[in-house]
C-alpha cells in the first residue's frame, strides 16, 4: 500500500466512522476518546465532522504506557483513585444527546506481569465510575460508536515475525479489509450489509423464541431470553431518532438474556483480552442464570475477580449471533481485541443487560428492568463462544426446537 493509497483509505475510514458509525447530525458536538497514536485518524474525523455541521470536536487522548508504570510504582492502596473528570465529560455529552466516539487500541499483554488483585481493584473502580454512562448507552441516549486503530505494540503481538513497519501495515490492511474500506464504495457496501443484518433480526423477532440451546466442543448451554425481548442488528436508533452503527466492524444480531434462565456449561473459543490482561482457554458453568464454576488455563484469578465485581457480574447481559463466515473470521487473524474478535464468532456478555433490547427501554427504571429479567451490573464484558463446530437451536414456547445455526452458519434464509 503506497502512502497515497493509505491516506485515501484513512479518509474513507474517517468518513465511514462519521457518516455511518455515528451518523453525526448538524449542530451536534462530538467527543473523541482515543490513544495518542490515533491522532491522525482523530484529525480526519474532526475535519469530516466539521464539514457536516458539527459545532465542536473535543478529543481526550490516553497514554496506555502509563498503566504499567502505575502498577510498578504507585502506592498499593491507591488503585481506587480515578480521574473523575473523564467520566464526567463523557456523561455530559450523553446527557446532552451529543455524539461520542471511542477509538480502542492497546497492547493485549499490557498488564500480563502485574498483580491480578490490583488489576481487579482498578477494573472495579473504572466500572463504578462509568456505570452512569453505560446506563445511558443501554438506553441509546445518544449516537455513539467504537472503532479501532493500530498501535505498534498491538501489531507486534499479532505479527511477531514481521519487521515493525510491516506489522503496523498488515494490521491496517486487516482493519480496512474487515471494515469494507477496500470496496469501491464502503458506505454503499455497509448499507447493503446493514440491511441483511436487519432482515436476520426481523426473522428472529418473528419467531419469539423463549431461549437458545448451544451445543459444541465443551459447550452444552441453554440461554433463556427475556419474555419481551427483541433482536437488534447493527443499526441502533438514539432517543433523538438518529440511526447509527455503534461498532465498526459489526456482524452480529443480539438480544437480551433473562438473568435467571441460563444453565449449563460454555467453553470460550477465543481468548478474552480484558483491560490489558489476557484470559485464555476458559469455561463457565451456570445454574439459575449465575456462574457457579469456572476455570481458565491463563488469567483465572482475573476472571474470578471479574465475576465478583458485583451481584450481576456473574450473570449474562447479552447474547449475540455471528456467522462463522464473517469477514473477521475469514481474515484468519485473532485480533486480541474484543471489538474485532466478537465479530468473528457468536458471543455472550457477562454483566449489564442492554435495555434497548426491550421495546420500551427509554421509560424503564433499573427496578423495572430487573423485574422483567434484565441484569444489572457495573460491567459488560463480551467473550466469544462460537466456531464452525457450534450448533444453535431456537426453543419455542411449546418446547420444540428449530435450527438457528449449524456448524457456525445461519440455518435460515432471509
Amino acid at each position: 500500500m503506497t502512502a497515497s493509497d493509505f491516506e485515501q483509505n484513512l479518509q474513507k475510514y474517517a468518513d465511514l466512522i462519521v457518516k455511518v458509525g455515528l451518523n453525526l447530525q448538524p449542530g451536534q458536538r462530538l467527543n473523541v476518546y482515543a490513544p495518542l497514536d490515533a491522532a491522525p485518524l482523530v484529525r480526519q474525523v474532526a475535519a469530516c465532522a466539521y464539514q457536516l455541521g458539527c459545532r465542536f470536536v473535543d478529543a481526550i487522548y490516553l497514554d496506555d504506557a502509563l498503566k504499567p508504570i502505575r502498577f510498578q510504582y504507585a502506592p498499593r492502596d491507591s488503585f481506587e483513585e480515578y480521574p473523575t473528570w473523564i467520566a464526567n465529560d463523557l456523561l455530559e455529552y450523553f446527557q446532552r444527546g451529543d455524539a461520542s466516539l471511542q477509538i480502542l487500541a492497546s497492547d493485549p499483554d499490557l498488564l500480563k506481569d502485574q498483580d491480578p488483585e490490583l488489576i481487579a481493584i482498578e477494573q472495579r473502580t473504572h466500572a463504578k465510575h462509568i456505570r452512569p454512562i453505560h446506563d445511558l448507552i443501554s438506553r441509546n441516549a445518544a449516537n455513539w460508536a467504537v472503532v479501532s486503530y493500530p498501535v505498534p505494540s498491538w501489531a507486534a503481538r499479532l505479527f511477531p515475525d514481521d519487521p515493525p513497519d510491516r506489522q503496523v501495515a498488515r494490521l491496517w490492511d486487516a482493519i480496512f479489509g474487515v471494515c469494507r474500506i477496500h470496496q469501491a464504495d464502503p458506505i454503499a457496501a455497509w448499507q447493503t450489509h446493514i440491511a441483511d443484518l436487519a432482515a436476520r433480526a426481523d426473522y428472529l423477532n418473528g419467531k419469539r423464541y423463549t431461549g437458545l440451546q448451544y451445543r459444541g466442543p465443551g459447550t452444552d448451554l441453554y440461554i433463556g431470553l427475556v419474555d419481551a425481548h427483541r433482536w437488534v442488528s447493527g443499526t441502533l436508533q438514539s432517543q433523538a431518532g438518529i440511526t447509527f452503527v455503534a461498532n465498526l466492524p459489526t456482524e452480529e444480531v443480539f438480544s437480551l438474556p433473562h438473568q435467571d434462565r441460563t444453565h449449563g456449561t460454555v467453553r470460550a473459543t477465543k481468548p478474552l483480552s480484558y483491560q490489558g490482561a489476557l484470559i485464555e482457554d476458559f469455561s463457565l458453568t451456570f445454574e439459575h442464570g449465575r456462574v457457579v464454576n469456572l476455570n481458565a488455563a491463563r488469567g483465572e484469578t482475573i476472571l474470578r475477580r471479574l465475576i465478583e465485581t458485583d451481584e450481576g457480574a456473574g450473570r449474562l447481559g447479552e447474547v449475540a449471533l455471528v456467522p462463522h463466515h464473517s469477514p473477521v473470521s475469514q481474515s484468519g487473524i485473532l485480533f486480541h481485541n474484543t471489538l474485532f474478535d466478537e465479530n468473528a464468532a457468536c458471543h455472550i456478555a457477562l454483566g449489564h443487560g442492554l435495555k434497548f433490547a426491550l421495546p420500551d427501554s427509554e421509560q424503564l427504571s433499573d427496578d423495572d428492568f430487573a423485574a422483567r429479567g434484565g441484569n444489572l451490573s457495573n460491567i459488560h464484558v463480551d467473550f466469544m463462544i462460537g466456531s464452525g463446530e457450534i450448533d444453535i437451536d431456537g426453543v419455542t414456547s411449546d418446547g420444540a426446537s428449530e435450527p438457528v445455526m449449524r456448524h457456525g452458519e445461519w440455518a435460515f434464509d432471509v
